[in-house]
């Protein structure tokens, strides 16, 4: 075996991203962004294959709260397409298995790419296909005009929100998550590396807030200036408010203040069964681009 596994460290990060940017080109991961995680989270383990100083591989788990007994936890495991039928995927993900038992895991819970090879990867390691996921693309210059606000409504960009109150948003969208992917950390941890994230666009973030200021709504953006493209990382409307089409609000008002900032294109990821939002993206002119599954493993 040419490589090795190790923890990764801070100055990895342009490695990296380049192994994103192979393996799944439509994400937001910046080499600074992937610095900033690598500095500030407590809530992950994250590995990496290297060879010849070259990072050729890559892996994390999200680290359970202390109070969980036997969670299920989220892993990852990236190997860019020339790099993979080496062992490299393997590894890491032996390694990222013993990190989560390590940790109290009593399940795991991966993204698989929708072709043969990666589903038989996942397969060979014991991992169950569970819920279809699909990405897509839409052209800025595309989009439809921004939705008109209800009444008693106002919008607002994330940098005229108090961070806690889109926080408490942010865990009652990511709980109703049905892919089971979305994750919230304590508020000091999310503060850390998700709001002062270096990819997080507050300005091209929107949220809807009532009355009495409570976010009722909202659509988190990153983006790559670089690239001129933008992901939307988490899109939702709190219970109480759904059913009302605040998400078609929130997310026209988005893609268009993107556009006016000279971004060319916008991917995002969602359930194969998140009928509401999956007709929302299609309004908005997105098209797949890609399929994927969630996949679960019993320890």
């Amino acid at each position: 075996m040419g490589f090795e596994i190790r923890a990764a460290l801070p100055a990895d990060a342009v490695g990296i991203a380049g192994v994103w940017a192979a393996a799944m080109p439509h994400l937001v991961k910046t080499a600074r962004g992937v610095e900033a995680e690598l500095r500030s989270s407590t809530s992950r383990v994250v590995l990496i294959a290297v060879e010849s100083g070259e990072v050729v591989g890559y892996g994390n788990v999200y680290l359970p709260a202390p109070e969980e007994e036997a969670p299920r936890l989220r892993v990852t495991v990236q190997v860019p397409p020339a790099e993979r039928r080496r062992g490299i995927g393997t590894a890491l993900l032996e390694a990222i298995t013993r990190a989560a038992s390590d940790a109290g895991a009593g399940g795991l819970l991966i993204v698989v790419a929708d072709d043969d090879d990666s589903k038989r990867f996942a397969a060979t390691h014991g991992f169950t296909l569970s819920r279809q996921m699909s990405h897509a693309r839409a052209e800025l210059s595309q989009v439809p005009e921004p939705v008109a606000v209800p009444d008693g409504l106002r919008l607002a960009t994330f940098d005229e929100v108090d961070p806690r109150r889109i926080w408490a948003a942010w865990g009652a969208v990511a709980d109703g998550d049905p892919s089971g992917l979305s994750h919230t950390p304590a508020y000091d941890d999310w503060f850390a590396t998700d709001w002062n994230h270096p990819d997080l666009r507050r300005d091209l973030s929107i949220a809807l807030l009532a009355e009495d200021g409570v976010v009722v709504s909202f659509v988190s953006t990153t983006a790559d200036p670089e690239r001129r493209v933008i992901w939307s990382n988490l899109t939702g409307t709190i219970p109480a408010y759904r059913g009302r089409g605040l998400a078609k609000v929130v997310k026209s008002a988005a893609l268009n203040r993107s556009r006016d900032a000279r971004f060319v294109t916008a991917f995002t990821g969602n359930d194969s069964n998140n009928v509401p939002m999956l007709a929302v993206n299609r309004w908005l002119g997105y098209e797949t681009t890609a399929g994927a599954w969630t996949a679960e493993r019993t320890l």
